[in-house]
């Protein structure tokens, strides 16, 4: 038996032709380099594969049952490499993209409506969840990169940096007259506080931010979702902890407003998240480029 395929490739085009020489053309090769090659094939058998004539080559009984699994071999790596070249020319598969909610909406979503306008062959899963949620996502193979909020410190992934957000408190017109006023944490801590409930990475930020002070930041409301924290401050259920960016519209149409403390709020860094030594899809990939 071989496992030279080789060997196969020249035994289909010879059968397939029923001619050595037009075999021999199609690989490139000499005659009796296929004639050889056929030759070793038989060998390894132990079986007559072809009849030689005048007119060319048949196939032995043998031959055609050979030439009936080959054919089919032949049909699954055409297949293939036509499902290779799709996916090289994105006409085809999967882009599998982790992050939060806000950061779909907020960020991602015009680089997605471009990528999907450039290759709309190309399926677009997203996997919601918190920075740590994500990185599980990544590690288990269930999406191709991730975008997350910085620091990411683990030595099995690669992070990117890509843009920087910042997080401030903001409430409705049932607290007027806080606006135009700079408070304490101590006095900010009088009013009822929103925040997300989830283990975000803003979340931990500003807790220990006011750990670091010496406060410890109890929410009287925990919310599911960015659009739940902005929502419960419009309605004046007190005051939320959210991302500037992400409210820019309310802020803009006075809906909102912005409550300044007396201590700085560090801003956050977002990145994308790849596995460190793995190779990207060339969808991932590509997509990565344009997000930049």
């Amino acid at each position: 038996m071989t496992n030279n395929y080789e060997l196969y490739k020249v035994f289909y085009l010879a059968a397939k032709t029923g001619s050595l020489s037009q075999a021999a053309k199609a690989l490139y090769l000499t005659q009796p380099s296929v004639s050889h090659a056929i030759k070793q094939l038989e060998d390894s058998f132990g079986l007559v594969l072809f009849h030689r004539t005048s007119k060319g080559v048949t196939l032995t009984q043998e031959g055609a049952l050979l030439y009936s699994y080959i054919e089919q071999s032949h049909i699954l790596i055409t297949r293939a490499e036509e499902k290779m070249a799709a996916l090289k020319n994105l006409d085809d598969g999967e882009l599998r993209v982790g992050g939060s909610d806000s950061l779909f909406k907020h960020y991602l979503l015009p680089y997605l409506e471009s990528f999907h306008r450039q290759y709309p062959g190309v399926r677009i899963h997203l996997n919601h969840g918190t920075t740590p949620e994500v990185i599980a996502f990544l590690k288990e193979g269930r999406i191709d990169l991730g975008v997350v909020r910085m620091p990411i410190v683990d030595p099995q992934l690669q992070v990117r940096e890509s843009f920087q957000l910042q997080d401030c408190f903001v409430a409705g017109e049932g607290y007027s007259e806080l606006k135009n006023t700079e408070l304490s944490m101590e006095e900010l801590l009088h009013y009822p506080i929103i925040l997300f409930s989830r283990n975000s990475r803003a979340r931990m930020a500003i807790t220990e931010l006011f750990q670091s002070y010496g406060y410890p930041l109890k929410p009287e409301f925990e919310v599911g979702s960015v659009d739940l924290l902005i929502e419960f401050a419009r309605k004046g259920l007190g005051i939320s902890y959210v991302t500037r960016e992400f409210v820019s519209r309310e802020l803009e149409d006075g809906s909102l407003f912005e409550i300044r403390l007396d201590v700085p709020l560090p801003p956050s860094q977002v990145g994308l998240m790849t596995m460190r030594n793995m190779p990207l899809t060339n969808a991932a990939s590509r997509f990565m480029e344009m997000v930049g």
